[in-house]
């Protein structure tokens, strides 16, 4: 079968883990803070904090954004449960954002017909968590000057984009935002095993997702209500967790570091490829705009009637080829269709999820694997 996606781990990689293991710090050591400055020399973003998953990710930087009950995160629909999960976990409260049928990303006249009535109704969203989806980056510059009009916060779940770029500046900066998530899943562009970061220019928003990561313990004596009273001394000063990244991923991490930008080009070399060979099906292709640079975690293609996407997944299956679906609404699932969520609300986003199919896509994918990734879905679909 082929994946449709799959981590590609070196001699080097596992080098790296191999020093750690050798190292006298399998957790807390020195790796960790390596790791977080090569992304801030990466990105140009001033603080990281590396965590267990983007999920984590996401949880601590909106308990640093002080989200909580009363307050509302909006974000789109066509994501992973957790850009939405993240608020309950505060005690808030989730509304969605429908998505523009051409690059599958929020939808910003959408959003900012929506926050004129949210303010007319006195129930703005506090935060608003744009999904650069398949590792193309949202209109962030868009996104920004409604923030500053409407007063809301910024998160970008960028789990999809590292190594992706808007606006001629590298996803993860922070100029568009309070603070960007990435995601180092096995099938994501760089792989910590599991693991995420979240980024900040912002010095007091870092400090408190520190905090947060790590059960709300600090040895920081500017941090404590008594007095220092050795380097043994630590306080908890918040309800935090154990959302801690371990050395044996950091290393594992910084030695993918080295091969980002090639990652990236491949993908990038594939999805051209994709887009020759699959110019001549009635099928929709991925859109990407002028001024972005996706990091093509997915690539995404849109199944027309009269065939029928989930015909075609079993087939595509049945030949060998690890097609995928990405997303099914979340507004969707029985978890929030218990909360007044209906089918019909979002409708571009609906659409997409009955139509949408993940081809495999993946540096190691062979130009051999990518021509029978091809005829299978040409046959599937006739």
């Amino acid at each position: 079968m082929i994946p449709y996606g799959r981590q590609d781990i070196s001699e080097e990689d596992i080098e790296a883990v191999e020093r750690v293991l050798r190292s006298d710090f399998l957790t807390q050591g020195p790796v960790i803070p390596a790791f977080e400055r090569k992304f801030c020399d990466y990105t140009g973003a001033n603080h990281a904090v590396a965590v267990n998953s983007a999920t984590s990710a996401l949880h601590i930087a909106c308990l640093a954004l002080d989200l909580g009950p009363g307050d509302i995160l909006w974000t789109v629909p066509n994501t992973f449960v957790a850009s939405a999960n993240c608020a309950y976990y505060c005690g808030a409260t989730v509304d969605f954002v429908d998505i523009d049928p051409d690059t599958r990303n929020m939808d910003v006249s959408a959003l900012e017909a929506k926050l004129d009535g949210a303010a007319h109704a006195g129930c703005l969203p506090k935060i608003v968590v744009p999904v650069h989806f398949a590792g193309q980056s949202c209109d962030m510059r868009a996104i920004a000057e409604l923030a500053k009009r409407y007063g809301f916060q910024v998160i970008e779940d960028a789990s999809h984009a590292v190594g992706g770029s808007y606006a001629d500046k590298r996803i993860g900066g922070c100029q568009f935002s309070e603070i960007t998530i990435f995601s180092f899943h096995p099938v994501k562009i760089i792989t910590t095993g599991e693991g995420g970061l979240a980024l900040t220019n912002n010095a007091e928003l870092a400090e408190r997702m520190d905090l947060y990561r790590s059960h709300g313990v600090t040895r920081d004596a500017s941090l404590m209500e008594s007095p220092l009273k050795g380097p043994w001394y630590y306080e908890q000063v918040a309800l935090g967790f154990n959302y801690r990244m371990t050395d044996l991923q950091a290393g594992l991490g910084l030695s993918q570091m080295q091969r980002l930008d090639a990652f990236t080009k491949k993908r990038n070399e594939l999805a051209q490829t994709y887009n020759s060979l699959l110019q001549e099906l009635p099928i929709g292709l991925p859109h990407q705009s002028f001024d972005t640079y996706s990091a093509w975690h997915l690539y995404t293609v849109l199944i027309p009637q009269p065939a029928n996407r989930d015909v075609v997944f079993q087939e595509m299956r049945e030949k060998g080829v690890g097609v995928n679906v990405h997303y099914i609404p979340v507004h969707l699932q029985p978890f929030y269709k218990k909360r007044g969520f209906k089918e019909g609300m979002f409708p571009y986003a609906e659409a997409h999820g009955n139509k949408t199919l993940t081809l495999p896509l993946h540096p190691n994918l062979t130009a051999e694997q990518q021509t029978h990734v091809v005829s299978a879905l040409g046959e599937a679909i006739s």
